[in-house]
């Protein structure tokens, strides 16, 4: 009998093995199950140990429980007289599986049958037997498992204890696969289960973290395949494509824009801030004289200009001494800029009649002309031009702005 504790120790194992791998057994599957194995009678029977052919019919109830019809035979010996005995054993069986959602699926069974000896020396004899014991399926698809059983078998009329053991397939027809259980379900295919998914509706082949919602790996609240913008600094505000926003639509990102007011019409730099291509200290957008000399004092139109805290006296085009100080700033300009050429440009406030600010404005940078000439500027590099009140720098409506309109600018010649 030391077999049938080999084989025991066997069945032990392979339960020992089931592993959580997907469901396979079926409910309302008929099964077919062609077997070969060993047959071994008790000592006192005289019955030589050999090889047990089976076939088994069944059907599974529900994934649990089965029903199996099962037919073995074994070509053995007597060892009394070596005469040939052929043995027939023929049962019904009830299997209850344990967990059928595996793919390694152990079993028990029990069941009634009757075994039939018909030895060719003697007379053939039927006895009633009671069977028990289990084995393992291995499903290796959905319809095909790998099978080992194992059955003690009792007959009753001289009262027998045989063992059974046996190994091949079963083959599942029909029935229907066990829904998947939510805790498996994983609606958007993501790789994250439904009940851990926090994000259940990720589009198709997006990249998700353990929590099944789409990577943002810059940390900007908007999803990697949404994101035009993948590298954005940490605490940048961005826009609904992931890039950081440009408030003043100059090109500059809001993060690294200096200058985050900028009108829409002005070119900017780098920084976002317009440019000063003459460094003027006006920006170009609001410069109407964009290549003044460096170094040139220029008014609110980025102008070169004269004339200190008062430009002119009303009605006057004298020079006031206030203005030495510019002037003599523009005397070292032009000196600087030999080949330079400039128009002296007069203006007026709007106080007075339309011709004679206009003669008056003439006169005015006639003045001021006639002052760098005193100072060796060449006359040939230096012309005049009156605008009258045409040009304002800002409203006549106050006498502060009258008095910055009375002035007198300069202007490059090309």
């Amino acid at each position: 009998m030391k077999t049938n504790f080999f084989l025991a120790g066997l069945l032990i194992l392979l339960i020992g093995l089931a592993n959580t791998a997907n469901a396979e057994n079926k409910a309302g599957a008929f099964t077919v199950s062609p077997m070969l194995g060993g047959y071994i009678f008790e000592d006192n029977q005289d019955i030589e140990e050999k090889a047990a052919y089976g076939l088994g019919l069944g059907y599974n109830i529900d994934q649990n429980w089965g029903l199996e019809g099962m037919f073995n035979y074994i070509d053995t010996d007597s060892e009394k007289d070596a005469g040939d005995v052929d043995a027939y054993i023929y049962r019904i069986d009830t299997l209850y599986h344990f967990t059928p959602d595996k793919k390694l699926v152990p079993y028990i069974a029990t069941g009634i049958g009757g075994i039939t000896l018909d030895p060719s020396r003697e007379s053939n004899d039927t006895d009633f037997l009671v069977n028990y014991g289990g084995g393992i399926k291995y499903f290796v698809n959905d319809f095909t498992a790998l099978r080992a059983d194992v059955r003690h078998i009792i007959s009753f009329n001289d009262t027998y204890n045989n063992l059974a053991y046996t190994f091949g397939l079963t083959f599942l027809l029909g029935g229907e696969k066990k829904a998947l259980a939510a805790e498996y379900k994983d609606s958007d295919g993501d790789g994250v289960y439904d009940h851990m998914d926090q994000c259940p509706n990720t589009p198709q082949g997006v990249a998700v973290d353990d929590s099944g919602c789409p990577l943002d790996s810059d940390g900007d609240g908007v999803y990697d395949h949404m994101d035009q913008c993948p590298n954005t600094p940490q605490g940048v505000a961005v826009d609904d494509s992931g890039c950081p926003l440009d408030s003043d639509g100059d090109g500059v990102y809001d993060d690294l824009d200096k200058c985050p007011n900028t009108p829409k019409e002005a070119t900017v730099d780098a920084a976002g801030c317009p440019l000063d291509s003459d460094g003027d200290g006006i920006y170009d957008y609001l410069d109407q004289c964009p290549n003044t000399p460096k170094g040139a004092t220029v008014d609110e139109t980025g102008c070169w200009a004269f004339g200190g805290e008062i430009f002119f006296d009303f009605d006057k085009s004298e020079l006031k001494p206030a203005a030495c100080p510019l002037l003599k700033e523009s005397v070292n300009i032009l000196e600087k800029n030999p080949e330079m050429k400039v128009e002296i440009q007069g203006h007026t406030d709007s106080e007075g009649d339309e011709v004679y600010n206009q003669t008056l404005s003439e006169k005015r940078a006639m003045a001021v002309k006639a002052y760098l000439v005193k100072q060796g500027i060449n006359s040939n590099r230096l012309e005049t031009k009156g605008y009258g009140s045409s040009n304002p720098i800002t409203s006549n409506d106050t006498k502060e702005g009258r008095r910055k309109n009375r002035r007198v600018t300069f202007a490059l010649i090309h």
